[in-house]
């Protein structure tokens, strides 16, 4: 009997997306051109087709308003796909609706407990993804006790893997094309390549700790730095940190009080 008469048309389930936060200080669209060119500085991959969020609660009272149709427009210009706004006063609605974006209230990050040294997690490993097998979507993982999300093997390009509401670490390399998301802090007791996303739910005190790093691309909270130069050389070859300091992602050993 064929195996179609026994699966549903569709089936829903809970699932988590992790997407930019696009936050403008304003809706003058030339501004935002010149300011994201700067950002990615004519990378064409920079984002890679992330889902966006646009927040506009720092938009100045009084502004002209939003052309939400250029905006969208400017975004995926940049290979960014806005999905939703967040923080929209009532009159912003309808025109928000009429472009087919969804309505979202931020809501506050959740307090975290004190952090737990890595070396008191659990010895019991989240499951990996499948060796292989390339991840395309958020692969997530159930935190352990501790709160820790465990990966013992390489994460290879292609593959993304999302800590949700816990820290992340890997014992594994990162491979150049991977992209490792956590909620918390993410600690690589190997060599990092590719992104690392940490505070991925707005927690600005979370950090990025590696043995050896080399990444493409680091955000913490929603801020990123990319390295198309290359790693500071003072900080690729001994263990370093990354961590969150106003608006700015500042780049620390883990040795010293050295910073870039």
């Amino acid at each position: 009997m064929s195996k179609s008469l026994f699966q549903k048309p569709i089936e829903i389930k809970i699932s988590t997306v992790v997407a930019v936060s696009a936050i403008l200080a304003t809706a003058d669209s030339i501004a935002l051109d010149a300011a994201l060119a700067e950002m990615t500085g004519g990378t064409t991959d920079f984002f890679e087709d992330d889902l966006a969020v646009i927040d506009v609660a720092a938009l100045p009272a009084g502004c002209d308003p939003v052309d939400w149709a250029g905006i969208i427009a400017l975004l995926k210009k940049y290979r960014l796909n806005p999905v939703a706004v967040r923080n929209a006063p009532p009159a912003m609605a309808a025109a928000i609706a009429a472009h087919g974006l969804s309505l979202e209230t931020a809501t506050k990050p959740r307090d975290e407990p004190d952090a737990i040294p890595a070396k008191a997690a659990p010895a019991k490993a989240a499951p990996a993804p499948t060796a292989g097998k390339p991840a395309p979507a958020a692969a997530e993982g159930q935190p352990g006790n501790a709160g820790v999300m465990i990966i013992d093997t390489p994460v290879r390009a292609g593959q993304r893997i999302y800590a949700r509401g816990c820290d992340l670490i890997i014992t594994a390399v990162v491979n150049n094309g991977a992209e490792i998301i956590a909620d918390g802090s993410i600690h690589v007791y190997n060599t990092l390549n590719g992104r690392a996303l940490a505070g991925a739910s707005g927690n600005p005190e979370a950090r990025i700790f590696a043995m050896t790093m080399s990444p493409e691309l680091v955000s913490i909270a929603g801020v990123y730095r990319t390295f198309e130069d290359g790693f500071p050389a003072e900080f690729a070859r001994s263990p370093a940190q990354i961590r969150l300091v106003g608006d700015r992602i500042d780049i620390l050993s883990v040795n010293s009080a050295n910073r870039a």
